[in-house]
């Protein structure tokens, strides 16, 4: 059992026990961020109040797209089995939200009955309405994969005023409320179908502040050839960094996710090392998910902070009687004079103010004289969560990851090619020869036989240093070759004979050739003179 106690003299009278950090983030949102928020409003200008199931619910991927990218083959992909609701076609098939989730029957639960339900993380989702509540579905079905995760299929997004209009809500907003939510979003791109439509614009920007999130998979690339591939990914990060403003290069992962051979075979090698990496991303999400809550609870709470400041000297600026419509219109014309005031009084950085233009548009429907002065203990409970809480929780976060199995994600495609001969790397680099009768580095050993014997060897074996000249020829750093000498030196005796030098040769050339070498040494690459020599 994990718990923490708090130190300073409140808490000393009271202390705080916390059994999971999913007890603790909750106990600390009800406490202490949730009446700030409720007192200036917080809900109404930026996201609805966080219920239980916020903190409960498992973590999830959000796929986004264009029609006909693959988003709900490469859950199928996934899976490695059809989910209820599911449909894939070229045109725009998928034109609901379907949260594919796991469940003990298989079956589908629409949104009214979904927005209902407490332990399920869509309640919010209500304030939507029914334009997009009759596009919005549960999918459960029993599947390993879905033990640890949940995945969130969209509608192709389409280009044209009048297809955003025509759904009937606001699209972009929805992919905002499930962003901030969920723990990896995926944009999604079709190799022959690079163009970013308006509305796909539109959605990448209602993805800002999330951007450590996401990761873009370039899909269907066995359709193109290599050399016309090299200028799709090219075209791609152009485009994509006219919209996601970030200093750092964005992830893009290549592939062909769907399970039908591969037209174009000749990147196999490059599409298996992605999409291992991919998974391995994947994979990571549930060690990470209760950090990445209690990251997400600290970025809400200081944008709270700066909410409340905001609304504070919105009030105290509005008069008490006459003029108020007009001191109304000019304090929101101004309102980008009173975040650079907040800032210089408070000490808080730019980037933690809510975008402009947003927070302008919002005040015009708000009675600014029902707004609430400044409360020093609402913003001290939080400050005291934010320097003393948390602090105690990112204890907790990591004893709970250490307890977690590694892989955590299982089943599907993720078991794959886990094991056997179709893993990643299999019969490559230090792993050639896995599965020969014959030593492996006796292929090449005649060759580095006639350099050993130029060494000067002394019954039979060569020095360190005599060795060591021979072995920088290869330019490799001397870490590498440092650990190169102590994989080869089977026998600890700070000499090579034949067969260490000729191994150390090959473990050389597998660096060469840009493998990795390995921490232990491989049983198929002890030479078989030192095969009964004990560990």
């Amino acid at each position: 059992m994990f718990s923490w106690l708090g130190s300073d003299d409140r808490r000393k009278k009271d202390p705080e026990v916390f059994q999971t950090v999913g007890d603790g983030l909750k106990k600390l949102y009800r406490t202490k961020l949730l009446p700030l928020e409720e007192a200036y409003k917080f809900h109404e200008f930026h996201s609805p109040a966080l219920e239980d199931a916020d903190f409960d619910n498992k973590p999830m991927v959000l796929l986004v797209g264009q029609y006909s990218t693959g988003k709900t083959s490469f859950i199928r992909y996934l899976l490695e089995q059809d989910f209820p609701g599911m449909r894939i076609g070229p045109e725009p098939t998928t034109d609901s939200f379907i949260a594919v989730m796991h469940g003990d029957n298989e079956g589908v639960i629409p949104g009214n009955a979904l927005v209902v339900d407490p332990k399920k993380p869509f309640r919010k989702l209500n304030a939507f309405g029914n334009a997009f509540l009759n596009r919005f579905v549960c999918a459960q079905l029993p599947n390993p994969v879905l033990e640890s995760i949940s995945v969130i299929d969209t509608p192709g997004i389409l280009s044209g005023e009048k297809q955003r209009i025509s759904r009937g809500y606001d699209f972009a907003a929805v992919l905002e409320w499930f962003a901030e939510r969920v723990d990896r979003i995926i944009l999604l791109f079709d190799a022959h179908k690079l163009d970013i439509s308006d509305e796909f614009s539109d959605v990448i920007k209602a993805l800002k502040n999330h951007e450590d999130k996401i990761r873009v998979v370039l899909n269907k690339a066995d359709q193109i050839e290599t050399q016309q591939l090299m200028r799709v990914y090219g075209a791609l990060m152009w485009s994509l960094g006219k919209i996601v403003n970030t200093p750092e290069v964005i992830r893009v992962y290549i592939g062909s996710f769907w399970s039908h051979p591969l037209l174009i075979p000749d990147n196999r090698k490059l599409f298996e090392a992605e999409e291992q990496d991919l998974f391995k991303d994947i994979q990571s999400l549930p060690r990470n998910a209760a950090l990445r809550k209690l990251n997400d609870l600290i970025k809400r709470a200081r944008l709270a902070k700066v909410h409340a400041y905001i609304i504070s000297a919105l009030k105290k600026d509005m008069p008490a009687v006459f003029g108020k419509e007009n001191k109304k219109k000019e304090l929101i014309g101004s309102l980008g004079d009173i975040y650079k005031r907040i800032e210089r009084e408070h000490q808080i950085s730019p980037g933690d103010f809510p975008n402009l233009k947003k927070m302008q548009d919002l005040l015009q429907s708000q009675d600014l004289n029902k707004f609430q002065p400044l409360k020093p203990k609402l913003l001290e409970a939080v400050d005291d969560m934010l320097s003393h809480d948390i602090a105690g929780l990112m204890v907790l976060v990591r004893q709970e990851e250490n307890q977690r199995p590694k892989p955590v994600v299982k089943g599907g495609a993720f078991d794959g090619t886990l094991d056997g001969p179709f893993g990643h790397g299999y019969g490559e680099g230090a792993g050639e020869g896995i599965d020969d009768a014959e030593w492996v580095v006796v292929r090449d050993k005649p060759a580095y036989d006639e350099i050993f014997y130029t060494l000067s060897p002394v019954n039979g074996k060569v020095t360190g240093a005599n060795a060591k000249r021979e072995m920088v020829k290869s330019k490799l750093p001397n870490t590498v070759l440092g650990k190169i000498w102590k994989l080869a030196d089977i026998d600890k005796d700070g000499m090579l004979d034949d067969e260490e030098f000729a191994l150390a040769n090959h473990l050389i050339k597998v660096k060469l050739e840009g493998h990795e070498l390995p921490s232990d040494l491989p049983a198929h690459l002890v030479p078989p003179s030192k095969r009964n020599i004990s560990e």
